[in-house]
């Protein structure tokens, strides 16, 4: 499921409905909330203004989505992304990936919001409690994180080397 919307989402109706679309073999879902936060180091934020491009959102988006479900062995997944005005604390993009292993769900869910964050056709402007606005630039180390999972993909490897670990190998150290 890929959806662009103004209005707000219910993360648990979304995990359910995943969880009825994925098929009784799936042993976990992994899912993700962002919210709007400040930006700025010295001011609150008070709106963040989303544009997108239409179309072309959702088709890059499911390519992310799809990418993901090959790659991790998903038995589904679910991207939903707000545009419009949005205060502060508000909830802005939802990701979850549903799959028979842990491992597979959490790397196929931290690709999603990372590919995301820098292929998906997105703009934000922060306005400030002050008034003044501004272009939020997208930041290195988001670029940094989709190009290791670029580099993991070419080495075939399953995620970057500071991902989850995997399933079939357990950690030695207890939490």
């Amino acid at each position: 499921m890929i959806r662009v919307q103004e209005a707000d989402f219910d993360g648990a109706a979304l995990t359910a409905a995943l969880r009825d679309s994925a098929g009784a073999g799936v042993g976990g879902i992994v899912t993700f909330v962002g919210y709007v936060r400040d930006y700025a180091p010295d001011t609150p934020t008070d709106t963040l203004f989303l544009e997108h491009y239409p179309g072309m959102c959702e088709r890059e988006l499911q390519t992310i989505a799809d990418t993901a479900r090959d790659r991790w062995n998903l038995a589904g997944t679910v991207i939903v992304h707000r545009v419009g005005a949005l205060s502060r604390n508000a909830q802005i993009v939802f990701v979850a990936a549903a799959s028979a292993h842990r491992g597979d769900a959490f790397r196929g869910c931290e690709y999603i919001i990372d590919a995301l964050k820098t292929r998906a056709p997105f703009w934000k402007r922060e306005t400030l409690a002050g008034g003044d606005s501004f272009w939020v630039e997208q930041r290195q180390s988001d670029q940094d994180r989709t190009d290791a999972w670029d580099e993991a993909s070419a080495r075939s490897d399953s995620a970057p080397s500071n991902s989850a670990p995997s399933d079939s190998a357990p950690s030695k150290e207890r939490p």
